[in-house]
């Protein structure tokens, strides 16, 4: 079963910016889409942002659109969300999630095969 591995996250002041990535490994793994969802505490995990491997096409969450970007860098096989003008309710944890195949509407977490660890995003005065 391929995994995701995660990096980036940390405490960022309101309005700034961060950049997570996303890389399955092993990196020859397969994925039709890459997503991005967060989660906090007592609330259903998000969709955030997805990426479809093949033809680059992506959707946002309209809390996000304007100010997040999912990107990929195929040579390297990483996804990136870059996320700027950062807000306080932007805190959460924040995942991967990958599927092999069409499983679904993109910000249903069911979509996806398997998932990243997470990494905090704290944005705070």
């Amino acid at each position: 079963q391929p995994k995701l591995v995660e990096s980036g996250g940390g405490s960022v002041q309101p309005g700034g910016s961060q950049i997570l990535s996303c890389a399955p490994s092993p990196a020859t793994a397969e994925t039709f889409a890459i997503a991005w969802f967060r989660q906090v505490p007592g609330k259903e995990r998000e969709g955030v942002a997805v990426i479809y491997r093949l033809t680059g096409d992506s959707s946002y969450a309209d809390s996000v659109k304007g100010r997040f970007t999912i990107s990929q860098e195929m040579s390297k096989n990483i996804v990136y969300l870059t996320m700027n003008d950062l807000k306080l309710e932007d805190t959460a944890v924040y995942y991967c999630a990958a599927n092999r195949l069409y499983r679904g509407y993109w910000s249903r977490s069911e979509s996806y095969d398997y998932w990243g660890q997470g990494t905090q995003v704290t944005v705070s005065t």
